[in-house]
């Protein structure tokens, strides 16, 4: 299984006014935390946007453990958690400066025609990406 790692400096706009991360900036850190993943995989979501498909959300979960703080970096670890080549879901975990889990979370995806929002089989139409997510997922 191959986890990514992706180090976020928490900048000023990302907290409350208890100094700490807001709720919602976690849902941008995860997107930053599977962007980094493709890359390990050799691919970008540009490429398959350019080519009219785009991988919506279509669930989520997440749980908040412990505070990040401003001025901290954290840490976003991604995984895929499961695969079936129709819909993948990915697994995170975010670890604040000290090391402490802060965030656990899994998001799971399919990939649509832009146009229609009608789902595409990856094994098929992204034969790399289905392999590369095939040798990744745990």
């Amino acid at each position: 299984m191959h986890i990514a790692e992706k180090t976020i400096e928490v900048r000023y706009a990302e907290t409350d006014q208890m100094g700490v991360v807001y709720h919602a900036n976690y849902l941008v850190w995860l997107e930053l935390g599977r962007t980094k993943l493709l890359e390990d995989l050799g691919f970008r979501y540009a490429e398959m946007e350019a080519d009219g498909i785009i991988s919506p959300v279509i669930d989520l979960n997440i749980s908040y453990k412990s505070p990040v703080r401003y001025g901290e970096k954290a840490m976003v670890k991604t995984w895929i958690e499961l695969y079936d080549g129709l819909r993948v879901t990915y697994g995170y975990e975010i670890y604040n400066e000290n090391g402490d889990l802060s965030v656990t979370a899994n998001s799971q995806h399919v990939c649509v025609k832009k146009g229609s929002f009608r789902p595409i089989s990856l094994r098929r139409t992204f034969p790399d990406w289905h392999h590369a997510y095939e040798q990744a997922k745990k």
